[in-house]
């Protein structure tokens, strides 16, 4: 089951949720939440990677705002707290939670990120700034239009530095189709291995069980087999 401890940022102290697996971990993984906080979906993804043998950690991204949790069902409230996310606390947050696996032994080579809605866009961001193991995206926005200070996603995904797998819906209202295929074009332009994998039935959320008019539990299932296929091709084995 994961734990909570606090890591230190220059912001003061940063709660993240930690999982260890039964054995020696194959290597580190951090995750990063949706817009709603670090929720008790995002925690249970923590412990189902660790479960798949591996190290997790998930950063508290609102920890500045006192670790805000938002209701699936009080969207409005969480969309203003992810409008108070920029580009330099996403960095030191994202860095904090690596800091966690390098001190646990493990080279960027035996690591990778996931993130979930909007976190989806921050692991693709930080896979442009270290050379990583693998990078998993799940349904990011901001694809076409830039969020919370980013550059959008079809224009960061030249620039990946860590091989990329990127999982959206089509029937996702606020991620157009159009959009996910501009950014499978302009991912093949990265020096890295890329895919992109569309789900013709599912929409936005589609990974989270926490949320029943939105989860697909066939899409949720076949794209963790390929996140973790992604895992093990890419990931230095520690």
């Amino acid at each position: 089951m994961a734990e909570f401890i606090n890591v230190r940022t220059v912001d003061g102290p940063m709660q993240c949720a930690v999982a260890r697996p039964d054995g020696t971990p194959r290597g580190g993984i951090v995750i990063i939440q949706e817009a709603f906080g670090l929720t008790d979906h995002i925690v249970s993804v923590v412990d189902r990677m660790a479960g798949d043998g591996w190290l997790a950690v998930a950063p508290a991204l609102y920890h500045r705002s006192r670790n805000a949790t938002f209701d699936y069902e009080d969207l409005p409230p969480a969309l203003e707290m992810m409008g108070t996310l920029n580009p330099t606390d996403m960095q030191v947050d994202v860095d904090a939670a690596f800091t966690v696996l390098e001190e646990a032994g493990f080279s960027e080579a035996q690591c990778g990120i996931v993130g979930f809605c909007m976190g989806g866009a921050i692991s693709l961001r930080a896979s442009t700034l270290r050379e990583l193991g693998a990078s998993v995206t799940y349904y990011g926005g901001g694809v076409t239009f830039g969020r919370f200070g980013l550059p959008a996603l079809v224009d960061l995904a030249p620039d990946l530095k860590s091989p990329w797998l990127g999982l959206y819906g089509d029937l996702d209202h606020s991620i157009p189709v159009e959009g996910v295929e501009q950014l499978r074009a302009r991912a093949t332009t990265a020096q890295v291995p890329t895919e992109l994998i569309r789900y013709a039935d599912a929409g936005h959320g589609f990974n989270c069980d926490d949320r029943p008019d939105h989860y697909n539990a066939e899409a949720s299932k076949d794209a963790w087999a390929r996140m973790q296929a992604w895992f093990d091709q890419h990931i230095e084995v520690a």
